[in-house]
């Protein structure tokens, strides 16, 4: 199967086939002698990821990352701007710190509420369980009572 011919290529984009030397107002012919390759077609597809994680094209996505934006104050902003120069680093990589470390803390916090509940509902378990053993529980014979008592008056 011969190759299809790509002519001189563009100085401009180095892309696209110049003309051929039809006129402007010519119409194409419906078979220009190129032919699809499908088999490097679907490598190539194959090849390309679906989605480009890393792209932050839109704002709002860097891989798995989501991106916020913050509204602060001037004074405040400027204390940021003022303890982040201090330390060496960004304003930015300054509020992502305290901004991960509050949400570490919080989830400790939630994991010590979750225990203290945990731990309160084994001590009302065990109270029930020290009250169920503090009473006694008297089991009478069915019969028992089907006689006259005796020596009552």
């Amino acid at each position: 199967m011969p190759l299809p011919s790509l002519g001189r290529l563009s100085s401009r984009t180095n892309l696209k086939a110049v003309s051929s030397g039809r006129h402007r107002g010519a119409a194409k012919t419906a078979d220009d002698g190129v032919v699809e390759d499908k088999e490097l077609t679907s490598y190539l597809a194959a090849l390309a990821p679906d989605a480009d994680n890393e792209s932050t094209g839109t704002g709002k996505r860097f891989g798995e990352a989501q991106v916020f934006q913050l509204r602060m104050s001037l004074i405040a902003s400027k204390q940021l701007s003022d303890v982040a120069e201090a330390r060496g680093i960004s304003p930015q990589a300054l509020a992502q710190e305290w901004i991960l470390e509050r949400l570490n803390w919080e989830g400790q916090a939630a994991s010590l509420q979750d225990q203290r509940q945990v731990q309160s509902q084994r001590q009302v378990q065990s109270q029930d369980e020290e009250l169920t053993d503090l009473t006694d529980e008297f089991h009478f014979p069915a019969d028992a009572f089907d006689a006259p008592a005796a020596g009552r008056r």
